[in-house]
């Protein structure tokens, strides 16, 4: 039969995929395990427990390995420079070593959550002395949770874990699993948690459609694959092999969930190396969104290294860069500093430059000349400027209210103030 024909057979299982499997494990006796031989072709070995069993893959990887643009050796590094670092970050592995990492991800059998949908794989990769271990703990049949989560949880040493996502999805299903059979299994660790999806999705949303962990491999990793099975036809192919038991299919999701592993430990070192300032090929656009990162999370002059590192050429960055360093010198006081860029913004101004922060950096330089120098005259000039700039951009017309509003108060302000100069 084709693989054509097969998938169409296994397509009424995806519709029934939030309704839990329930398979009876043929195998009662441990020295039949179905297609046993090509399993240990692939260094694939079965984990007993009570007549039941599971199946753990093991893949190890030298420290000279490269996996895109990066060697895992260049991953201890980056783990060392945190180490070493003066300032925090959400990724920062300051206080770990690089075997505590643990890199995961899950294969299921479908993309929602709840108890019908089953995890068929646990996959992880953590550095044990010189070399990157990588395991895969195989679900052969529904009725084999039990020795999967006691395999997977009883021989995993770790304190935090790095997924591509794994806070909303990853996770929450192994817990949900883990709960059905709670009573015959380890009890789930505390950890701290990596997930890299949202630094892929802050770093790369200006230049990537889609945040795919595929899509990031290849446009920012340099990662390419070849002949790889695409994740959506993992739940078929997993119950294809649920009722031939004939490994074929199920090494290539094996394979497909490979890659996925070691791509988050190329997206740590890579999203390290651009965090640490290591990166020389680091974009304008890049260099931006790290100092904006920074400057959300209070580090001050890290995020300030970056933001005045951002050169002439890229305009555009400049400018949102120039914004971003006015605000900070205007919280600490530093108004003669802030006023500085405030005018270098409005001055450069072009059709092309980004109207927020121009129209921002005039109501900042109006609300200066209004309350610290008291001049409402050029506070508001500076508000008619910032009404003409809205003008030229309808999308922005929401700020209008707010701007004529303060236009309306600094004229009648000014009203006021002649008046009494000329009663005087």
């Amino acid at each position: 039969m084709s693989i054509k024909n097969k998938l169409s057979r296994m397509k009424s299982h995806l519709k029934k995929e939030e309704q839990p499997l329930l398979v009876k494990n043929p195998v009662g006796n441990k020295s039949i395990i179905p297609f046993m031989e090509q399993w240990k072709q692939e260094n694939v070995s079965p984990y007993w427990l009570d007549n039941e069993y599971c199946l753990i893959r093991e893949v190890r990887y030298s420290l000279d390995y490269t996996h895109g643009n990066y060697t895992f050796r260049e991953f201890c590094h980056v783990v060392d420079d945190w180490n070493n670092a003066t300032y925090d970050h959400p990724l920062s592995a300051k206080g770990h070593q690089a075997s505590d990492l643990f890199f995961f991800d899950t294969e299921t059998t479908g993309l929602g959550g709840g108890a019908g949908n089953t995890i068929f794989i646990l996959g992880y990769a953590q550095l044990i002395k010189n070399e990157i271990v990588l395991k895969q703990h195989v679900l052969p049949h529904p009725g084999a949770e039990i020795p999967l989560f006691n395999s997977f949880l009883e021989n995993v040493d770790y304190s935090t874990l790095v997924t591509y996502n794994g806070k909303a999805f990853d996770w929450p299903q192994v817990k949900t699993r883990h709960t059905l059979i709670k009573e015959h299994v380890p009890k789930l660790p505390e950890f701290g948690h990596f997930d890299l999806y949202h630094a892929a999705r802050r770093m790369w949303k200006h230049r990537l459609e889609r945040t795919k962990l595929s899509i990031v491999e290849a446009e920012i990793l340099g990662v390419k694959r070849e002949d790889d099975v695409p994740g959506f036809l993992a739940p078929m192919i997993y119950f294809d092999f649920v009722e031939r038991k004939n490994p074929e299919g199920m090494l290539g999701i094996l394979k497909h969930n490979e890659i996925d592993i070691l791509s988050l430990i190329t997206l740590y070192t890579h999203l390290s190396y651009q965090l640490l300032r290591k990166d020389q090929q680091i974009s304008a656009k890049e260099t931006l969104e790290v100092g904006k990162w920074y400057t959300l999370i209070g580090q001050t002059d890290i995020a300030k290294q970056n933001l005045q590192s951002i050169d002439e050429q890229n305009k555009e960055e400049l400018l949102e860069a120039a914004f971003l360093l006015a605000k900070q010198y205007k919280k600490e006081k530093k108004f003669e500093d802030a006023i500085i860029l405030w005018r270098k913004i409005i001055e450069t101004y072009t059709k092309k430059t980004n109207p927020v922060v121009v129209i921002q950096s005039l109501i900042e330089l109006a609300k200066f000349a209004e309350h610290k120098e008291k001049n409402i005259q050029n506070a508001l000039t500076y508000t008619e400027k910032a009404q003409f700039i809205l003008r030229e951009h309808q999308e922005l017309l929401r700020i209008e209210p707010e701007l004529q509003k303060r236009y309306e108060r600094l004229e009648k302000k000014l009203h006021t103030i002649k008046r009494n100069q000329l009663f005087h």
